[in-house]
């Protein structure tokens, strides 16, 4: 019997690392929470490969394994993040997932239209220079919903205040030729990552905290549009 389990040996690690590759597993990607020592030692332009490379392990579904038990435990003391991602408050984009982040990996604040204004701001503060967080994305995605209410002017109650963050976008392509409503995807792109712009553009006017950080070389602001149909992150550095 022990000569039979040698000769089989080979051939069940071989089996197991076969079928661990064709779910895509990638046990190689081993989940655990960011502790101190990890967050001093990366830098802003890290931070950001690593996002983009859990971006393309979300897409073919080579995701991270976690417990996530085990994380919450791990993570109860302390939370040292490696980035704070602006989204919008769309359900279809789940932000920590569609970067293959697990607990204590990133600070998530969202907002319909992914706009910046005084208490994202404060919380932007806090996850960078209290807590150590290095990168600031701004995210947007496709086929926005608040972005089309906006170009289309929609009033109803407390959304009529919040949509007016999004005009300037509208208004800084005053001479775009084409329709300028929601039914024109193009114009609707553009405003989408206009907004963007406009928002990592106020981030540093409105947040000396924030910009003196950057000119340091500490935190790095960037952008990025989540593709709704497909789930890839095309980033704007």
């Amino acid at each position: 019997m022990r000569i039979t389990y040698v000769l089989l040996a080979p051939i069940l690690v071989a089996t197991i690392a076969a079928n661990a590759a064709a779910a895509g597993t990638g046990t190689a990607n081993i989940g655990r929470v960011m502790t101190q020592a990890d967050q001093a030692a990366l830098t802003p332009d890290q931070v950001l490969a690593s996002l983009k490379q859990g971006n393309q392990r979300f897409l073919s579904g080579d995701i991270t394994s976690r417990d996530h038990s085990a994380e919450v435990r791990s993570a109860a003391s302390g939370q040292f993040p490696k980035a704070i991602v602006l989204s919008c408050v769309d359900s279809r984009i789940p932000v920590e997932d569609v970067f293959d982040r697990g607990i204590g990996d990133i600070f998530v604040a969202r907002v319909a239209g992914n706009f910046e204004n005084t208490d994202i701001l404060g919380s932007m503060e806090f996850a960078t220079l209290v807590s150590g967080a290095k990168l600031v994305l701004v995210m947007g995605h496709s086929d926005c919903g608040a972005v089309k209410a906006a170009i289309d002017g929609v009033e109803l109650g407390n959304i009529t205040a919040m949509l007016e963050n999004i005009q300037p976008a509208i208004d800084s392509l005053a001479s775009y030729p084409g329709d300028k409503s929601s039914s024109n995807p193009e114009f609707v792109h553009m405003v989408t990552q206009r907004n963007i712009e406009i928002s990592i553009a106020d981030i540093r006017m409105r947040s000396a905290v924030i910009s003196d950080l950057e000119k340091e070389g500490q935190v790095k602001i960037v952008g990025a549009l989540y593709d709704m149909a497909t789930g890839e992150i095309a980033f704007i550095d």
